[in-house]
């Protein structure tokens, strides 16, 4: 999605007066660059490779630039402006480095996940996707970097995963529900989109 949806008014990745996002495209309208935005994404998303662990903030970055390296400037980097999305604060741009570190070098000591059944990892997904997702480290396509950052630590833990079911206003709903510490919404969704464990051929 495009546009000041995150309420922080008029900021400088904006074009002036308006709610457009700067683009690599010169794209004024929001809902031709949010078509453009989606079409290059996904393009660039078919393109990316298995990421093993270990995992961490350039992980992340490296996902969004790759991402978004066609359509925005600061593809990759981290927002130097505070966010929020209605009652949802993200966390404040200072902090994004420091709380990421924490995050990740919690995610290391529980070994990425690795070894769980399915339920304990459909649990514990949806705990740190929410925790990740208040940190939101981007201006833009926070969403869609975490996302394929989760698709490989599920794969990496011995699962396959697909999005293809989840309803979008869902989705929006459970990440405001973690927010507020109620995982249960997220641990609905992830228990339909994380499926059997992954059967390595020796062929």
């Amino acid at each position: 999605m495009t546009g000041d949806k995150y309420g922080v008014g008029n900021d400088l990745y904006c074009y002036p007066g308006t709610t457009v996002l700067r683009n690599l495209l010169d794209i004024r309208d929001d809902a031709k660059l949010a078509d453009a935005e989606r079409d290059l994404t996904a393009d660039a998303a078919d393109k990316l490779d298995f990421i093993p662990p270990p995992y961490d903030l350039d992980s992340l970055k490296a996902i969004h630039r790759h991402l978004f390296a066609r359509v925005y400037p600061w593809s990759g980097e981290l927002r130097s402006v505070d966010i929020s999305k209605g009652t949802t604060r993200f966390c404040t741009a200072v902090r994004i480095q420091p709380e990421a570190e924490k995050f990740f070098e919690s995610m290391r000591r529980l070994q990425w996940l690795e070894g769980l059944d399915r339920d304990e990892l459909v649990a514990n997904i949806a705990e740190s996707f929410g925790d990740l997702n208040v940190i939101h480290p981007f201006r833009d396509g926070n969403g869609r970097a975490q996302r394929i950052l989760f698709e490989n630590v599920i794969i990496n833990a011995g699962f396959e995963v697909s999005w293809r079911d989840v309803d979008p206003d869902d989705w929006v709903d459970a990440n405001v529900a973690a927010y507020h510490v109620n995982y249960e919404p997220l641990r609905e969704i992830f228990a339909r989109c994380i499926g059997g464990t992954i059967s390595f051929s020796n062929d």
